[in-house]
């Protein structure tokens, strides 16, 4: 018998909404099985499955009870009209003794299916939620917050849409065996979207309308280069700036058109850690520029696009 998914379909309804700031909202879902799901770091990937023009979920849940079943390949081949539009979000709390899981959205009009949504969205409001299951036997999945256990140095780089997983790992680094330096750089609309958070890190929030003509990710960018990295990656085992790798080289001709998802790929002796999320063109730019001319180790760096401009994303 194979083994049971690492991820199940949950049947889920709002309970209650709450504004976290001017542009980020948390919805509070409950549901008779929520209290198996789990989530194994504070970047858990889930996705939402949204009913749309008076639709029903009902289809997509008859498919998910057929044991056994490639219940995405079905849901794929749904006619048009009864395939529910779905979205990839980050599990902002999950409290399964409550049956209760957060999930956070930004509110940025009514031009895609989940922010539709989550403009009108009200407890009773039922959705359908793809999360790891707790009494699933296969690999943990869906994440990629992996800091090392012996880092010194952590950078940690994110846009709205990322600011809910990035809140959670600011949430978890007590938890790190050692205490290394924190720096964190937030990208958001407003200057009302800064948060409370933990002040285990030095926290840079950039808020883009106090510069109404910058572009997406542009405060990212001068804030990083305002952190003089380049002597400190050195001095923690970077390669020196000017140096010519494979690795710059791979990084140069990576596709600006292709998604990016670059996890790190290090042990625990890294002495340093970057976690990027922004538009994906965006994190690209980072990343080039920490590889590239800081001269950090590429495999140091997980990088992610989690949204593209000018596409539907909401």
């Amino acid at each position: 018998m194979a083994a049971k998914p690492s991820y199940q379909l949950f049947d889920i309804t709002l309970a209650r909404r709450t504004q976290v700031s001017a542009s980020l909202v948390r919805f509070t879902f409950t549901g008779p099985d929520v209290g198996h799901m789990a989530t194994y770091a504070p970047d858990q990937r889930v996705k939402l499955f949204f009913p749309e023009g008076g639709g029903s979920l009902d289809p997509l849940f008859e498919i998910a009870k057929l044991e056994e079943h490639d219940w995405y390949g079905a849901y794929r081949a749904l006619p048009d009209a009864q395939r529910p539009s779905a979205r990839t979000y980050t599990i902002r709390a999950l409290r399964p003794e409550q049956a209760e899981v957060d999930v956070e959205f930004v509110l940025h009009g009514d031009n895609g299916p989940a922010s539709r949504w989550a403009m009108r969205a009200r407890p009773g409001d039922r959705l359908a939620m793809t999360a790891p299951d707790a009494n699933a036997e296969g690999p943990k999945l869906g994440y990629e917050w992996k800091p090392p256990q012996g880092v010194r140095r952590i950078l940690i780089i994110a846009d709205e849409t990322a600011l809910p997983a990035a809140a959670g790992i600011l949430e978890t680094l007590d938890d790190l065996p050692l205490k290394p330096m924190v720096e964190a750089l937030f990208e958001v609309p407003r200057n009302d979207d800064v948060q409370p958070l933990p002040q285990a890190a030095k926290l840079h929030w950039l808020a883009r309308d106090a510069e109404p003509n910058c572009q997406h990710g542009e405060l990212l960018m001068r804030a990083l280069r305002d952190i003089d990295l380049h002597r400190e990656i050195q001095a923690l085992g970077g390669t020196p700036a000017n140096a010519t790798t494979s690795a710059t080289a791979n990084d140069e001709n990576d596709d600006e058109d292709g998604p990016l998802w670059e996890p790190a790929t290090l042990d625990d002796s890294a002495p340093f850690y970057a976690w990027i999320a922004a538009e994906t063109k965006v994190a690209m730019k980072l990343r080039r520029y920490l590889v590239n001319e800081c001269g950090l180790p590429k495999q140091y760096v997980t990088s992610m696009g989690y949204w593209r401009k000018d596409k539907a994303n909401g």
